[in-house]
This record gives structure tokens, C-alpha cells and sequence, in this order.
């Protein structure tokens, strides 16, 4: 008999591994998503990815705000499941955690103990890893530590972006998944601890700060920096033309080893091309977006001659 399984969730990214787990006609009770929220400049109402998924599919949906409720609780308990599969949703308490039978596993993109936290795919790009990959694990009391299912891994491709890296681990994921249910349910598998290294890498969370870029990086870590953010959330820059000062995105960039006599950190064009001037040559810009402008290709922006004097970025 299939196993009875209640899925926590929320972005497109857990989608894709709950629309797997229920195309292979595995027991759904229910599904867990974040409540929807305010978005935009409208502040309209948005439903998660996961919602709409189970609205389409007539799947029974919980959003509850806080996963400690006793109501919540009760109604988890009541469902007997075999098992809980989570895939980018907030830290579950052990009061849920350690309901099924066979435990709560988490789906996680990288081969952890490394990269450990909220952003292992922009982490693992920003930090020019070679290789990657997924893990499941059972959830434990703290994030992203407990015994390792399985594992597999990916080796990341040349100019490889958040995007391309996010989509290709989402293809191991699925299997990695499926294969994890089956392996939960035969009587000799056993999980693993994970190894305690002396210095793990781990994957913080992206804020205002940390995807600010730092012009002093070498020409490759910006390019890496570039990337890892590509298309969301975007590295950011301040951008300065006489005394006006404003903020802009860079979603693709090149470069270019040569000695120049420009001002470091200067905003070279021509019709043909936008560059940065550094220490070592030039980052070549070919995808941003300037303040209250859409996202376009530098050649779309040049076009539109924006820039009158010297502009430097800062």
C-alpha cells in the first residue's frame, strides 16, 4: 500500500517535487503552505505556487500562521500519516516534525553538511563551486543538520546562473525524492549523520547587504557574484552621474584582462557596449536595469542614450 504523506511547502521550486510525488499516485492527506500575502505595488492578495497547485489539483491546503497551534496540531495527528516531506518551507517545530511514523525528511539543494541555510544555490555559484547537488534529511531540532537519506550530486556547467542551476537541481531533485519515499520503506536502510567538518560553508539568507556589489573582487568573482544572482534577486550597485545617485541591477556580465588609463570603478560606453573600468581590465555589462527602467540588454539601453557625462559606480 502507498504511503500516506502530508507535504509542506510554498515557492515554484516545491511544485515541481509535490506535482512528482503525486503523478507517482502517492497517498497526499494534505498539503502545508505559507499564508498568502500582500505583493506589489497594488499590495494585492498572492496565493503561493503550492496553493494554486492544490487548488487546481483539489488537494485539502492548511495555511496555517503558526505551525505551534494546538487546533494544528490535532488536525495533523488526526491524519495517522506514514510520513512529512518539506521542501522550501520555514523551520517546523519538533511538535510537528515528529508526528508520522517514519519521520519528517527535507529536500535541500546542496550536498550538505555544506551550504547549509536559506540561499545554497546563489551560495554555491557566488562561491564558484564545481560541483553540487541535493540531499534529503531528516528534519531535527536544528536547521539543516539532521541524518542524511541520500544524496546526489551535479557538476555545475560553465556560466551556469541561479536560474539554469535552480532548474537543473529541481530535474535530481524529483528522482531524489521518489527515491527517498522508497528507500524510507524498506526494512534495511538506515540514514546517516552528517560529518562535522572543521569549517562548513554555509548558504545565509539574501538581504540588502550581502547582494551589494563589492567592486574590489577580482573580474571572475564578479562575474561568479553576477550570477549567483542572476535573475533573482539580482546583484545591486549604486551608480553615480554628477550628483545624482541611484541604484541599478546587473543580471549578465563578461570580462576582459587589459591595462587601461580609465579611473577605477568608471562607467565606459560606446554604441557598442557598457563596461565597468577595474584594477584588472573591464566587467563587461550586457544585462541590467537602471531605477524605474525595465530589465534590458545593454545594447537596448544604449539605444536610448541615458547616460550624458561620466557616470561611476560605487
Amino acid at each position: 500500500m502507498k504511503p500516506k504523506i502530508i507535504f509542506f511547502g510554498t515557492p515554484t521550486f516545491a511544485v515541481h517535487i509535490l506535482k512528482e510525488v503525486y503523478e507517482k499516485k502517492y497517498i497526499i492527506q494534505a498539503v502545508i503552505t505559507s499564508p498568502d500575502r500582500q505583493s506589489g505595488r497594488g499590495r494585492k492578495i498572492k496565493s503561493s505556487p503550492v496553493k494554486n497547485f492544490c487548488l487546481d489539483q483539489n488537494i485539502k491546503l492548511y495555511q496555517p500562521t503558526n505551525l505551534k497551534d494546538k487546533s494544528f496540531i490535532s488536525i495533523l495527528e488526526s491524519y495517522k500519516s506514514d510520513l512529512y516531506i518539506v521542501v522550501a518551507f520555514r523551520m517546523i517545530p519538533k511538535v510537528v516534525w515528529s508526528i508520522p511514523t517514519k519521520g519528517t525528511f527535507n529536500l535541500h539543494a546542496s550536498l550538505l553538511p555544506d551550504y547549509r541555510g536559506a540561499a545554497p544555490i546563489n551560495w554555491a555559484l557566488i562561491n564558484q563551486e564545481k560541483t553540487t547537488g541535493v540531499t534529503t534529511f531528516l528534519i531535527d531540532n536544528k536547521i539543516d543538520t539532521g541524518n542524511i537519506l541520500l544524496k546526489s550530486k551535479y557538476k555545475i556547467k560553465n556560466g551556469e546562473t541561479f536560474d539554469s542551476l535552480h532548474d537543473n537541481l529541481l530535474e535530481i531533485g524529483k528522482k531524489l525524492v521518489i527515491d527517498t519515499i522508497e528507500k524510507l520503506f524498506q526494512k534495511n536502510f538506515t540514514s546517516q549523520k552528517q560529518i562535522e567538518k572543521i569549517k562548513i560553508k554555509l548558504a545565509p539568507k539574501l538581504t540588502k547587504t550581502n547582494t551589494k556589489v563589492d567592486w574590489n573582487k577580482s573580474l571572475i568573482e564578479l562575474v561568479a557574484f553576477v550570477n549567483g544572482l542572476n535573475s533573482y534577486p539580482g546583484a545591486w550597485s549604486y551608480i553615480k552621474e554628477n550628483d545624482k545617485t541611484d541604484i541599478f541591477k546587473i543580471y549578465e556580465t563578461d570580462y576582459e584582462y587589459i591595462k587601461h588609463e580609465f579611473k577605477i570603478n568608471q562607467l565606459i560606453y560606446d554604441k557598442k557596449s557598457i563596461k565597468v573600468s577595474h584594477k584588472e581590465g573591464f566587467l563587461i555589462i550586457k544585462n541590467l536595469k537602471l531605477a524605474n527602467k525595465k530589465r534590458m540588454d545593454s545594447n537596448e539601453l544604449l539605444n536610448g542614450n541615458v547616460f550624458k557625462s561620466k557616470v561611476f559606480v560605487l
